[in-house]
Formats: C-alpha cells, structure tokens, sequence
C-alpha cells in the first residue's frame, strides 16, 4: 500500500519507537501508513520482578487540535510521573489501595491534562490535546482506565469469553453502544470517533479517569493501545484470537508481540498511528 510518509517524516526517531525495560513488559509506537508524523506517546516502568510492579500508559494525540504530538508527550511524562509513586499494597486492605490507586489515576489525568495544556499558545482556537489509557500492575493486581478513546485490555491465557476491556471509551461510538446498537455498528458510524472527553487546555471539567480492575490468577497479557490498533481489533475476544496468532507466529516475548500488533495494524491499513504497550502476567497458584 502507498503511504504518505515524507522524506523528514522517515528521518523522525518518534516514528517508530520500541521500549523494554524488562522482558516482561514492552511497548511500540509506530506512525502507521497515512499520517505524516507520529502523535501517539507510549511510557512504561516496570520492577524486575514480573507481575511486582509495572506503569503502563498510552496518549494519543487529538489530530484535529495544533500540534497534538506535544500534548501527547506532554501527558504521557506527567501521567507517568504520578502513577509511577510508590502505592505498595501488601498489608493494606484492597478496598483502601484501590481508593489509593484511583487517586493517583485522577491526579495524573489532571497532570497529563495542565502538562498538554502548557504546550500550546493561549490564542490558539484548537490547543494541542490528547487521549490517555494508562494502567497499574501492583503484585499482579491491576487498575487500567482512561480518558477518551484509547483502550486497556486483559487478555487471559484460558480462553477469549474472560477477556475483557477496563473501562470504557468516551466516545460517540460508546454512547451508540450504551443505547444498544451492535459494537460493530456504532463503530462504524458517522462521528463514532468523535471523543466526548481529552486531556488540554480546553479539556471537560470531569477527567476522572474511567477505571475497572481485577486481580490476575492466570497468566495472560496487559494491554494498552491507541485506536491505530484497536480500530481493525476492537472486540475483547477479537483480540484474543488476534494475540494468539501473534504467539504461534512469533512466539511470547512481549517485544515480539507488539511487534506483531503493530504489523498486523499496518497490513490492515495503518490508517492511524499505532502504540501498544502489554505486560505479561504468570501468577503462580496459591
């Protein structure tokens, strides 16, 4: 297929970018095949120790609003300084650490929101913006949300009828879906990604971050995307399947799974940018 990529645009380092800090967790940003620059961010922290600890966000840049590559940047560094604080659970009740951990969702919304909102001019009638999913592995417990309409997703090892998203978009696609019109409906049709919520200057009062958690007993994959992604893949059990075509053809290092995720959105079109980050969840049994 013909892109549109630029001679500069190819020469840009932001255009594919591929983090691992631990062979647990990894994550890619692509520019995909139809935009000219890359506006999503990707951020990631991980412990060691796999399943201990690990900070997973993803912003994708508004590409109606001026230059939403620096709200996405913005966002994505200030988001992560706040989740990455410490928030140890063990000895403390799971009610109190998932009030604990919504908190600090709600403040690094706030903070990804005034971080984007710094990028832009105060005259401009369209200021930088972005989305922002984010997600937080405390001893294989984990709290994944969002603000607009990138996705966190619990793909577990058993089987496609337990996977699942955690939250839920702020879209119009979203609303559809609520009112009862069939997923693949309302994703298709006129204005269904349009958001109903951002982070930047001209941002909803209401950022709080819409959040799900579960505990992980079984070994499986964390996931946070961009729509680049989950616009070809948007079904939980979809991307189910999807990850296990991925595993069979390329194995399970989580770099060599993003690495297929992110080729399988380019060969369906690439239409956006693309940014996945997973962590790899194997809890032993109690």
């Amino acid at each position: 297929m013909q892109n549109s990529r630029s001679s500069d645009a190819a020469d840009d380092p932001r255009n594919h970018i591929v983090l691992s800090p631990h062979p647990w967790v990894a994550g890619q940003s692509d520019i995909g095949q139809r935009h000219h620059r890359n506006e999503d961010s990707i951020a990631l922290a991980a412990s060691e120790e796999q399943g201990a600890r690990a900070v997973l966000v993803v912003c994708d840049g508004v590409s109606t609003s001026t230059d939403s590559q620096l709200a996405s940047q913005a966002a994505s560094v200030a988001a992560m300084e706040r989740l990455s604080q410490p928030m140890p659970r063990r000895g403390v009740a799971q009610d109190v650490w998932l009030e604990t951990a919504a908190q600090a969702f709600a403040d690094a919304a706030q903070a990804g929101s005034a971080a984007a909102a710094e990028t832009g001019g105060a005259d401009d009638p369209t200021p930088p913006s972005c989305t922002m999913a984010a997600a937080i592995v405390e001893d294989n417990l984990i709290v994944g949300g969002n603000v607009g309409d990138s996705r966190v997703y619990w793909i577990p090892a058993s089987g496609p009828e337990r996977a699942v998203q955690l939250g839920s978009d702020d879209s119009m696609a979203h609303e559809l879906i609520r009112r009862g019109v069939p997923r693949e409906n309302a994703e298709n049709a006129p204005n269904a990604h349009a958001i109903t919520r951002w982070l930047g200057r001209n941002a909803p009062k209401d950022l709080t971050p819409r959040l799900a958690h579960l505990l992980a007993e079984e070994p499986g994959w964390l996931i946070v995307c961009s729509d680049g992604l989950w616009n070809y893949c948007s079904a939980p059990a979809d991307l189910w399947d999807l990850v296990q075509r991925v595993r069979a053809a390329r194995g399970d290092d989580p770099t060599e799974i993003t690495d297929g995720l992110v080729g399988f959105a380019n060969a369906s079109g690439g239409a956006d940018n693309i940014s996945v980050v997973i962590a790899a969840l194997a809890p032993q049994p109690a």
